[in-house]
């Protein structure tokens, strides 16, 4: 997918308009669905409220899944069109350092679209890119929406789940799995069930997190004080506030 836009990095709006380039060069990809336009607009949105920074409850958001992903038996990165579109070399990172699995799960799931952001991510690095055999199921669900591989997300006790629908990011804490979720909007289902909610773009978060696990690894202990310490509620409570605040930097 190229990068190729003529916008210079001196434009006060570089960053939010190169994602959106990503975003519409991945439909046009076949790896991102026409609805992933409007997700997209809808944080951008959100993001623009938080002064499109990192917050310091995200940031503490954003250590407790670096520690949560390192002290896993086995964690799973889910990778949908938006973040294989946005942050493709970055999930591959992340997944490398923490030891993850790296699992494409779509809410509008065909058969080409998961071939397609598979491929993309090996074209980033990826050695082993699970989602394809979706031989396991998640209760609850209906449809296309419930496939898994069952030694991917299926067999997980930690998973991160960027730009999750809420229903399937529910369904994963139903059954019993420590869920990592990164959401811009703190009131959506996604970030309100999540073990570690991260209020933050996603352009941001994952190289944050990955920052993270390169600090706390060989570090249990560390690893458990970053986990102990994260107050979920709390890192809601303190997003929502800077959002209605509008406290533009």
């Amino acid at each position: 997918m190229s990068e190729d836009v003529d916008l210079p990095e001196s434009h006060p709006r570089y960053e939010s308009l190169l994602t959106r380039h990503r975003i519409e060069a991945g439909v046009d990809r076949g790896i991102t669905s026409r609805q992933g336009l409007i997700a997209q607009g809808r944080g951008e949105a959100f993001d623009y409220l938080l002064g499109e920074r990192t917050i310091d409850s995200a940031d503490d958001a954003e250590r407790a899944a670096a520690a949560h992903l390192l002290s896993a038996e086995h964690p799973v990165v889910s990778v949908n069109g938006n973040a294989a579109a946005l942050v493709p070399g970055e999930l591959v990172e992340l997944a490398e350092v923490t030891g993850a699995d790296l699992e494409v799960n779509l809410f509008n799931r065909t058969e080409e679209r998961i071939e397609a952001i598979a491929e993309y991510l090996r074209e980033h690095g990826a050695t082993d890119v699970k989602g394809l055999t979706a031989d396991g199921r998640i209760p609850g669900l209906d449809h296309e929406r419930a496939k898994v591989d069952a030694d991917g997300i299926g067999a997980a006790d930690v998973v991160l789940v960027p730009l999750e629908d809420g229903d399937r990011a529910e369904a994963l804490g139903e059954m019993g799995k420590t869920e990592l979720v990164i959401d811009l909007n703190p009131q959506s289902r996604s970030a309100e069930v999540a073990t570690v909610p991260i209020i933050d773009n996603i352009i941001r978060a994952i190289p944050n997190i990955t920052a993270h696990a390169r600090d706390l690894r060989g570090d249990p202990d560390a690893q458990r004080d970053a986990i102990d310490t994260f107050d979920a509620d709390s890192a809601l409570t303190d997003a929502e506030r800077t959002i209605r605040a509008g406290d533009l930097e």
